[in-house]
């Protein structure tokens, strides 16, 4: 069938009846808790045990850091399989094999033997996640991947990922975000967090604030992980921004890297150093993970909607994904340091706090403009507005992303920035690579 987006035409070629039950599961909305995913895994033969897995948590940056690492392991010649979530565009962003997205009828496939064994007496409901975290494994393992790196979905003990036994586990970082799930402290979030680790295993961190470090490190030690801080053992310098993207030295305990990647920002530089630690660490499993594979592997990687780079009808537009106030800070820094006058189309999920992902990004910028994203969890744009209150006086509003973006590539020369969700980088993603001249985004 025809999807039909207010940007153009997205063509998905659905042959699949799994497809559209999957898409019928999202009225179960999220349910954390282990005990679901892991008899449908058993009962599918567990396929998260075919091979090495690695868990990659954290508020931000897991999904940079998981793809990284991907990316890694296939400069390395290692055939490795990509979990993450959630998609941009389709749904077959979430499973990656090698460098190529699972086909429709690939996960399709998949997610049939899921349901099948969901559906075994007595039935196990399961919900979106769950039904696609399971049919991610089961691709791995029908694929005879040596590999997979997956990016925990919601905090870590509870979370559907977190069924496999991972051979190293990281965090990323810890801010605020889904704190009526993950607790309303940095030290409650952490600890959530880190039910990822294992015993035996290393256990990463980067997160910066004390507190959240000074609890992944306890909780390390109590089920008896390998704690390794990365930024105390990894140094970054010299890292500048490039027309590629950025490049920077990375000094680790092993090597010193000349380090090259598509990834701006700082905050991306974190990550590198975590996926590069955490390939260090895998090379007792994988010998074929050396330095060149390693920085061969971070310059290759793909990761669209965060800090993604178009040019549109002679503007510059910025998309990124931020969707937290950490998110969004980071994309404030990126912003200042180029120093250069922006536009903001800006929309949110009616699940976030609002105020303060705006309140990096609202200041600096020259003209706002407030949508909301597709589907009934986002923010009205009215209701957006009251809840921003003063932030959002000067605030423009829209019926929809594709009006936004027209009004401000109508007017202005300033570069235009799109934040606020992963949902409205998806939604605007098809216009911007239908814009680009080249028809896709450019370095």
């Amino acid at each position: 069938m025809f999807r039909i987006s207010g940007f153009g035409f997205r063509i998905f070629t659905v042959t699949h009846p799994a497809l559209e039950h999957l898409d019928s599961l999202s009225m179960r909305g999220i349910k954390l808790g282990l005990e679901p995913i892991r008899e449908v895994l058993a009962r599918l033969g567990h396929p998260e045990r075919s091979c090495p897995r690695v868990l990659i948590a954290g508020t931000n940056g897991k999904g940079s850091t998981a793809a990284m690492l991907s990316s890694i392991f296939r400069a390395a010649g290692v055939r490795a399989g990509l979990h993450t979530s959630p998609h941009l565009v389709d749904v077959t962003e979430r499973v990656r094999v090698g460098d190529a997205d699972v086909s429709r009828r690939r996960l399709g496939d998949a997610l049939e033997e899921v349901f099948a064994a969901a559906a075994r007496p007595p039935e196990v409901p399961v919900t979106y996640f769950e039904a696609v975290t399971a049919a991610a494994e089961r691709i791995f393992a029908g694929e005879e991947c040596r590999a997979a790196v997956v990016e925990v979905g919601l905090g870590g003990r509870l979370d559907a990922t977190n069924a496999c036994e991972p051979v190293l586990s990281a965090v990323t970082s810890i801010d605020f975000d889904h704190t009526a799930d993950l607790g309303s402290t940095l030290a409650a979030i952490a600890r959530e967090k880190a039910g990822v680790f294992r015993a035996g295993r290393p256990a990463l961190s980067a997160a910066s604030a004390p507190e959240a470090r000074r609890v992944l490190a306890a909780e390390a030690e109590r089920v008896g992980a390998e704690f390794i801080d990365v930024p105390e053992a990894t140094r970054v310098s010299a890292r500048r921004e490039t027309g590629f993207g950025q490049a920077f030295t990375l000094e680790t305990p092993e090597t010193r890297y000349a380090i090259e990647t598509p990834l701006r920002g700082a905050h991306q530089a974190s990550n590198v150093a975590v996926a590069v630690a955490a390939a260090e660490r895998l090379r007792p499993l994988f010998p074929e993970l050396s330095a060149e594979a390693i920085g061969r592997g971070v310059a290759a990687v793909r990761w669209p909607g965060r800090l993604e780079r178009f040019r549109v009808e002679g503007r510059t537009v910025w998309l990124d994904g931020c969707h937290n106030p950490e998110g969004a800070r980071s994309l404030a820094a990126f912003l200042a340091g180029r120093r250069t006058p922006y536009d903001l189309l800006f929309g949110v999920m009616g699940d976030k706090d609002a105020a303060a992902i705006a309140a990096p990004l609202f200041p600096a910028a020259q003209r706002i403009v407030l949508v909301a994203p597709e589907g009934e969890r986002a923010f009205p744009v009215d209701a957006l507005a009251q809840r921003l209150g003063p932030l959002a006086a000067r605030a423009e509003r829209c019926a929809s992303p594709s009006e936004g973006l027209e009004r401000l590539l109508r007017r202005g020369d300033a570069e235009i920035v799109v934040a606020g969700s992963l949902f409205l980088a998806g939604e605007v993603r098809p216009r911007l690579l239908g814009r680009d001249a080249a028809g896709r985004a450019i370095a």
